[in-house]
Protein backbone atom coordinates (compact mmCIF):
# COMPACT_ATOMS: atom_id res chain seq x y z
CA UNK A 1 0.00 0.00 0.00
CA UNK A 2 1.43 3.08 -1.53
CA UNK A 3 1.13 6.22 1.40
CA UNK A 4 0.54 9.80 1.58
CA UNK A 5 1.14 12.75 3.60
CA UNK A 6 0.28 16.65 3.00
CA UNK A 7 -0.28 19.59 5.34
CA UNK A 8 -2.21 22.69 5.27
CA UNK A 9 -4.53 24.91 7.24
CA UNK A 10 -7.39 23.82 4.81
CA UNK A 11 -9.41 27.08 6.04
CA UNK A 12 -12.76 28.03 3.98
CA UNK A 13 -12.46 24.81 1.85
CA UNK A 14 -12.00 25.44 -1.60
CA UNK A 15 -11.90 24.19 -4.87
CA UNK A 16 -8.25 23.89 -4.84
CA UNK A 17 -8.20 22.29 -1.23
CA UNK A 18 -10.21 19.39 -2.85
CA UNK A 19 -8.37 19.24 -6.13
CA UNK A 20 -5.43 18.79 -4.03
CA UNK A 21 -6.34 16.25 -2.01
CA UNK A 22 -7.64 14.43 -5.21
CA UNK A 23 -4.47 14.27 -7.10
CA UNK A 24 -2.73 13.54 -3.90
CA UNK A 25 -4.96 10.50 -2.89
CA UNK A 26 -4.31 9.40 -6.88
CA UNK A 27 -0.57 8.96 -6.46
CA UNK A 28 -1.32 5.94 -3.81
CA UNK A 29 -3.80 4.35 -1.86
CA UNK A 30 -4.04 5.96 2.06
CA UNK A 31 -4.15 9.85 2.24
CA UNK A 32 -3.00 11.28 5.40
CA UNK A 33 -3.29 15.05 5.81
CA UNK A 34 -2.04 17.13 8.71
CA UNK A 35 -4.47 19.86 9.45
CA UNK A 36 -2.58 23.13 10.91
CA UNK A 37 -3.54 23.62 14.75
CA UNK A 38 -4.98 27.00 15.95
CA UNK A 39 -1.59 27.41 18.04
CA UNK A 40 0.48 26.24 15.21
CA UNK A 41 -1.45 28.86 13.08
CA UNK A 42 -0.56 31.20 15.36
CA UNK A 43 2.85 30.84 15.22
CA UNK A 44 2.84 31.33 11.47
CA UNK A 45 1.06 34.78 11.78
CA UNK A 46 -2.01 32.96 10.29
CA UNK A 47 -5.52 33.60 10.92
CA UNK A 48 -7.73 30.77 10.37
CA UNK A 49 -11.94 31.59 9.87
CA UNK A 50 -12.57 27.99 11.48
CA UNK A 51 -11.08 26.82 14.63
CA UNK A 52 -8.54 23.35 14.58
CA UNK A 53 -11.30 20.94 15.27
CA UNK A 54 -13.95 22.47 12.63
CA UNK A 55 -11.27 22.55 10.00
CA UNK A 56 -10.27 18.53 11.00
CA UNK A 57 -14.13 17.61 10.70
CA UNK A 58 -14.82 19.29 7.42
CA UNK A 59 -11.26 17.85 6.63
CA UNK A 60 -12.27 14.10 7.50
CA UNK A 61 -15.32 14.20 5.40
CA UNK A 62 -13.79 14.25 2.42
CA UNK A 63 -13.90 11.51 0.07
CA UNK A 64 -10.26 11.32 -0.83
CA UNK A 65 -8.58 11.71 2.78
CA UNK A 66 -7.94 8.67 5.15
CA UNK A 67 -6.98 10.16 7.92
CA UNK A 68 -6.24 13.24 9.55
CA UNK A 69 -3.62 14.36 12.02
CA UNK A 70 -2.69 17.66 14.02
CA UNK A 71 0.49 19.56 12.49
CA UNK A 72 1.50 21.65 15.35
CA UNK A 73 5.09 22.90 14.33
CA UNK A 74 7.51 22.93 10.98
CA UNK A 75 9.34 20.18 12.45
CA UNK A 76 7.39 17.13 12.59
CA UNK A 77 7.03 16.28 8.64
CA UNK A 78 9.63 13.79 9.51
CA UNK A 79 8.77 11.71 12.47
CA UNK A 80 5.60 11.98 10.93
CA UNK A 81 6.89 10.14 7.85
CA UNK A 82 8.57 7.65 9.70
CA UNK A 83 5.82 7.00 12.43
CA UNK A 84 3.33 6.53 9.30
CA UNK A 85 5.48 4.63 7.29
CA UNK A 86 4.63 7.74 4.35
CA UNK A 87 5.96 6.80 0.97
CA UNK A 88 5.00 10.32 -0.92
CA UNK A 89 5.24 13.40 0.26
CA UNK A 90 2.94 16.48 -1.15
CA UNK A 91 2.65 19.72 -1.28
CA UNK A 92 1.34 22.49 -4.04
CA UNK A 93 4.00 23.50 -5.79
CA UNK A 94 3.66 27.73 -3.91
CA UNK A 95 6.25 25.51 -1.86
CA UNK A 96 8.96 24.11 -4.60
CA UNK A 97 11.78 23.19 -3.17
CA UNK A 98 11.12 23.85 0.92
CA UNK A 99 10.85 20.45 1.63
CA UNK A 100 13.57 18.51 -0.63
CA UNK A 101 15.36 17.92 2.48
CA UNK A 102 12.44 15.13 3.04
CA UNK A 103 13.75 13.15 -0.21
CA UNK A 104 16.04 11.11 1.83
CA UNK A 105 13.12 9.67 3.68
CA UNK A 106 10.45 9.51 0.93
CA UNK A 107 9.76 11.13 -2.47
CA UNK A 108 8.35 14.49 -2.59
CA UNK A 109 6.19 15.65 -5.71
CA UNK A 110 4.92 19.30 -5.97
CA UNK A 111 1.28 19.63 -7.15
CA UNK A 112 0.81 22.63 -9.74
CA UNK A 113 -2.10 25.19 -7.65
CA UNK A 114 -5.44 25.88 -8.68
CA UNK A 115 -5.46 28.92 -10.98
CA UNK A 116 -7.25 32.17 -9.49
CA UNK A 117 -8.27 30.55 -6.00
CA UNK A 118 -6.74 30.91 -2.53
CA UNK A 119 -8.04 31.02 0.96
CA UNK A 120 -5.99 34.22 0.98
CA UNK A 121 -8.06 35.35 -1.59
CA UNK A 122 -11.54 34.54 -0.25
CA UNK A 123 -10.28 36.52 3.09
CA UNK A 124 -9.36 39.46 0.98
CA UNK A 125 -12.81 39.84 -0.89
CA UNK A 126 -14.37 39.19 2.37
CA UNK A 127 -16.75 36.30 0.93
Amino acid sequence: MKKILTYGTFDLLHPGHINLLRRAKELGDYLIVGVSTDDFNHDKNKVAYHDFDSRKVIVESIRYVDKVIPETNWNQKVDDIITYDIDLFVMGDDWTGKFDFLKRYCEVVYLPRTAGISSSKIKRNKL
